[in-house]
């Protein structure tokens, strides 16, 4: 049996995956990294919430203070990106950089042999190579946030509840009487209230400016107030009555301005991905068919997706996608399979084509 190390949230997930590797005869201490930088939010209850599951287990549990860090590599970023007009997805930075990275190290140097992480999510060894699978719960599947990992990453991680669905995590974290049988993640862990419109407000300095919200012509149809307000595909928020609905269909950085269209305005057919991560097969040297995934939420669609030069892919969809959003992430699957991914830099409008 292994000595691993458990991320712990506090939440449903990671505490019945302690509980689980216990289960199996495997020696269990828990580590809970601490990220939000403000002293009153959510970081001072987190170590609490995994503290307590750790004393149910009698697990030993370590609390790692990875604030400074976290402000620099995430957050930094998360303000960055949308003072460029882009949608980040710190989730996929933070599995990346945090999580699989700076806190498995500290976990290595507590002794751990591998670091596991309630994910829903499978990985295997599959013809010498370790493969990222899709959680069996499509519903909560979140391979979608780890095409980022390396094959050393993969190889010294465990995804317990990959194989299972939700109710049944809830079922069982009740039966075992844990104390986060009912708790759940905040979607983005630095914002508490999950209003980051408030949060740019307070950390991205220059993404507040007023500027002109436009139709495609160029012709001004009302002002805004900051474009971080803003990103593509939305419909609400614009602050203009029209006939028919619009959307937000580009954001125009270097003029401060925003663009809005119609729905049909939203569809492309093509799109450049960067800092692409073979996560599951080796590059490949000519295209490939794949389903991808342009946002977490979206079903996935066919496509063809093409390696340039350096990490960069072109990819073409059968079919067009609407609101395609730089800085998202693309994500290419064969199956249930993780091929691998990156984000999401440029769009061609089918009209364009």
């Amino acid at each position: 049996m292994s000595r691993i190390a458990v991320a712990m949230s506090g939440g449903v997930d990671s505490s019945l995956t302690a509980a689980l590797l216990l289960e199996q005869g495997h020696e269990v201490f828990g580590i809970t990294m601490l990220v939000v930088p403000e002293a009153e939010s959510i970081s001072d209850k987190v170590p609490s919430l995994a503290q307590n599951v750790a004393k149910k287990l009698g697990i030993t549990h370590y609390v790692i203070d990875l604030r400074s860090f976290f402000k620099e590599t995430i957050i930094a970023d998360f303000c960055r990106q949308y003072e460029h007009g882009r949608t980040p997805n710190p989730c996929v930075r933070c599995n990346r950089f945090i999580k699989f990275g700076l806190l498995y190290d500290k976990a290595r140097e507590l002794g751990a042999e591998k670091l596991a992480t309630g994910h829903y999510a499978r990985v295997a060894l599959e013809n010498h190579r370790y493969v990222l699978r899709k959680g069996m719960d499509a519903k909560r599947d979140q391979s979608y946030f780890l095409h980022q990992l390396t094959q050393a990453q993969l190889a010294g991680t465990l995804f317990p509840l990959g194989a299972m669905n939700k109710d049944e995590v809830r079922s069982r974290a009740k039966n075992l009487e844990l104390p986060s049988a009912s708790s759940e993640s905040r979607e983005i862990c630095f914002i508490p209230d999950n209003d980051y419109r408030r949060f740019l407000k307070t950390y991205a300095t220059g993404a507040s400016s007023t500027g002109d919200i436009t139709d495609k012509t160029g012709r001004i149809l009302t002002k805004h107030q900051g474009i971080s307000h803003f990103t593509i595909g939305q419909r609400h928020g614009l602050g203009i009555a029209t006939p028919t609905p619009l959307y937000v269909i580009d954001i125009d950085t270097a003029a401060n301005r925003v663009i809005v269209g119609s729905r049909q305005d939203l569809l492309a057919d093509a799109l450049t991905v960067s800092g692409v991560n073979w996560v599951s097969i080796p590059e490949p040297a000519m295209p490939i068919q794949a389903v991808v995934k342009i946002r977490y939420l979206h079903t996935g669609a066919a496509a063809t997706v093409t390696p340039v030069s350096g990490s960069k892919v072109k990819i073409k969809f059968t079919e067009p996608q609407s609101a395609v959003t730089p800085g998202q992430a693309a994500v290419f699957y064969d199956g249930d399979i993780v091929l691998g991914g990156g984000t999401i830099e440029e769009t061609a409008k089918t009209e364009d084509r």
